[in-house]
């Protein structure tokens, strides 16, 4: 035994996971879809309660028993559910829980319903994904393109517009000098060949 693995004891266990992050994804995701269900199970029970106050009106809340077990998805269902959360991206991970807190507040749906909601949202995420995901292979296309046209590239023209240069002649220096003024138009810039 060496002397390092002596001194292993003091050391503090590792708390970074060694689980990939779509395993975490799935698992924060599902975790959070058993807890909205567990929620939604105990409004079905006080909205219960309320209703049998109302309709009896005397409350015998404090004689109801529950049951232990509470309501659950089927494996299949559950399974499906998981593989929809695999196509999340862990950065997703946080709008998507956000956006199903927001989806189950609005609707405030029965517990049966709850899993339906999770997957409606899960599907909006990973199409937005998609989405994203091809605006991104376009955007890389378009930037990995010559950002020059092929039009100017292969556009050599010889004859350059000049229309700044010094020696352009005007009608004044013509008429100043008292000669005849050239056949061209002289409001036009004047074009020169370069060699």
């Amino acid at each position: 035994m060496s002397l390092a693995s002596w001194f292993r004891w003091n050391e503090p266990p590792n708390r970074i996971s060694q689980r990939n992050p779509t395993e975490m994804v799935v698992e924060t995701l599902m975790m959070e879809l058993s807890w909205q269900m567990k929620q939604a199970e105990k409004q079905q029970r006080e909205r219960e309660n309320e209703y049998r106050k109302i309709k009896t009106g005397v409350d015998y809340g404090w004689l109801v028993s529950y049951p232990k077990q509470s309501y659950d998805i089927s494996p299949g269902e559950r399974l499906q559910l998981e593989d929809m959360c695999t196509k999340i991206h862990p950065s997703y991970c946080g709008p998507v829980i956000l956006r199903f807190r927001q989806v189950v507040a609005e609707y405030e749906p029965e517990v049966q319903e709850v899993s339906r909601l999770f997957r409606s949202v899960l599907q909006e995420a990973a199409e937005k994904i998609k989405e994203e995901e091809e605006a991104k292979k376009l955007a890389k296309q378009w930037n990995t393109k010559n950002r020059t046209s092929l039009s100017l590239t292969t556009f050599k023209s010889r004859s350059r517009i000049s229309p700044f240069i010094s020696d352009i002649k005007t009608i004044s220096e013509d008429v100043e000098r008292g000669t005849q003024p050239n056949r061209r138009v002289w409001s036009m810039p004047e074009f020169r060949n370069t060699k």
